[in-house]
C-alpha cells in the first residue's frame, strides 16, 4: 500500500523532507525542517472475532459488507483497532458495531503480517452468546454459516478467507492452535 508521504510536520506544521536521522537509523523518515521531528509510519492494526455458534463451533458468524472496499462480501467482524484500546476491546467493539452480536471472547487465533497494505491482522476465536443479531450501517446482514455454506469465493478478504480455513481445519482435528504467517 502505498500511503501519501508525509509532507509537514505533525508538531509544528512546517515542510517535512524524507532523508535519513542523524541518529544511526537505515530508514528514510519524514523529518521537519524546521524543529527535526522524526516521524515514523507504522502498520495498522485490524483486529476481529470468529464468533461460532453450537455445541461444537459448527458455525460461524459473517457480515455481509454494506462499506468499501468489498462492498457486497461476506466477512468476518473486524476493523481498524483505536488509539486507547487493547487488541481484544478492539476486537469485541468491531463485533458489536458490525454484527450486534453478543459474544465470550476466547483466545487470539490468526496473526497475519500484510506488508503490501501496511496491515497487521488480529483474529480471536469468540463464543456466541446468542443468535440474535443488530448489524450496524456497515454490514447488510449478519448470519450464521456452517464450512459447508460458506460462499468462498464471495469472501471479501484473504485473511478472513484464511482465518477461516484454519478455523474449520482446527475444529475437524479437535484442537485449536494459534496461526500466524505472512501474506505476501
Amino acid at each position: 500500500m502505498h500511503r501519501r508521504p508525509i509532507q509537514h510536520c505533525r508538531e509544528c506544521g512546517q515542510p517535512a523532507t524524507y532523508r535519513l536521522p542523524a541518529d544511526g537509523d537505515t530508514k528514510p523518515r519524514a523529518i521537519c525542517t524546521v524543529c527535526q521531528t522524526v516521524h515514523y509510519e507504522n502498520p495498522l492494526n485490524v483486529v476481529g472475532t470468529v464468533p461460532a455458534w453450537g455445541e461444537n463451533g459448527e458455525q460461524v458468524l459473517l457480515c455481509l459488507r454494506n462499506i468499501e472496499p468489498r462492498k457486497g462480501k461476506w466477512t468476518l467482524p473486524a476493523g481498524f483497532m483505536e488509539l486507547q484500546e487493547t487488541t481484544v476491546e478492539g476486537a469485541l467493539r468491531e463485533t458489536i458495531e458490525e454484527a450486534g452480536a453478543q459474544i465470550e471472547m476466547g483466545p487470539l487465533f490468526t496473526l497475519m503480517s500484510v506488508p503490501r497494505v501496511g496491515q497487521v491482522h488480529m483474529y480471536y476465536r469468540a463464543r456466541l452468546l446468542s443468535t440474535e443479531f443488530d448489524p450496524g450501517i456497515e454490514t447488510i446482514e449478519a448470519r450464521l454459516f456452517t464450512e459447508e455454506q460458506i460462499p468462498w469465493d464471495e469472501i471479501a478478504f484473504h485473511t478472513v478467507r484464511d482465518t477461516l480455513k484454519h478455523y474449520f481445519a482446527d475444529r475437524k482435528r479437535g484442537s485449536f492452535g494459534f496461526h500466524h504467517f505472512d501474506l505476501v
